[in-house]
């Protein structure tokens, strides 16, 4: 049976999708507030979030400001009189009159275990940092960039292949588990908000198009990370022949060489085998620029490369 608390809920990326839906199987969502339709593509569709398209199938109210400062979806948000506002991944800091409007507060589910990897790229940086573990913490939200005290934290494993988009969903299960017995706690008064720790927080900036850049200098097991953190955007990438090549897999060797980093080792059905500043990258999936993604065995058909290339 569905509780009767009120709630507004503000989400965009996949990972709010589960939250979202886990709030409206327990309790009363009165309105969802995701980013405005965006363009996307080499045809600049216009695109909607996920969670938007998740609200349009469970009927929900659905507000898309541009702005969340803006004093008229303020208001609006103050005659819908919700008990509590849930924040998941929604992409904008809100303002302390926002902050303000429901009874119980502004509660944002965060993916990792604050007071690490405040900001907007928590999965992403967890997984090239190299990280063993990660989470989802429930916190009361304030006017920082997520450093409101915490009400509930849960761990998980980082898998050895996880991506970024993996994790997410993984991360997107626990935080509607996590919502749920947050929301509950709260009302029976089992929960104790905690302070987070300053001292040892750290930073997670939002992504750009240049993190993706395959720096060969740096060990193997540093740049498979780094192609798991940054997947599926914005996808990691190097130079061949003056040409973007994407890398989309690869596997670490530890092996040692004597070549210099990004030089080409060998090449074969195994993959295509580049020294870095320790051990190896063998490559297993790619796309030239112009091209399709190709496993790299299918790849080398209508591009050898030779040993000795050198990717930039």
């Amino acid at each position: 049976m569905k509780g009767s608390l009120p709630i507004v809920f503000m989400g965009t990326s996949g990972f709010a999708v589960p939250i979202l839906q886990s709030l409206f199987d327990n309790y009363q969502v009165i309105a969802v507030v995701t980013q405005p339709d965006k363009p996307r593509g080499r045809g600049r569709v216009l695109s909607i979030s996920e969670v938007k398209e998740r609200a349009l199938a469970l009927n929900i109210p659905i507000h898309q400001p541009e702005k969340v400062r803006d004093t008229a979806f303020i208001i609006e948000v103050r005659k819908r009189k919700p008990q509590l506002i849930v924040v998941a991944a929604y992409g904008q800091i809100l303002p302390r009159d926002l902050l303000e409007v429901p009874k119980m507060g502004c509660i944002n589910v965060h993916a990792s275990l604050l007071p690490k990897y405040r900001g907007a790229a928590p999965i992403n940086w967890a997984i090239a940092e190299g990280e063993s573990e990660t989470g989802v913490t429930t916190i009361i939200m304030d006017e920082g960039m997520d450093t409101g005290p915490i009400l509930l934290r849960r761990a998980i494993p980082i898998g050895p292949k996880d991506t970024a988009h993996s994790l997410g969903e993984k991360l997107g299960k626990v935080g509607a588990e996590v919502i749920v017995d947050t929301v509950g706690g709260l009302e029976r008064g089992k929960i104790r908000p905690m302070p987070q720790e300053a001292r040892e927080a750290t930073y997670a900036p939002p992504l750009k198009k240049e993190d993706g850049r395959i720096d060969w200098r740096q060990p193997a097991i540093v740049l498979h990370r780094r192609m798991r953190a940054m997947s599926p955007w914005p996808g990691t990438f190097t130079r061949l022949g003056g040409k973007i090549l994407k890398v989309f897999w690869a596997e670490v060797d530890e092996t040692s060489h004597s070549q210099p980093p990004g030089c080409v080792l060998d090449v074969g059905s195994h993959g295509i085998r580049v020294a870095t500043g320790e051990g190896q990258l063998v490559l297993k999936e790619v796309q030239l620029e112009g091209k399709k993604r190709l496993p790299v065995r299918e790849f080398l058909l209508g591009h050898p490369i030779d040993a000795g290339a050198i990717l930039e």
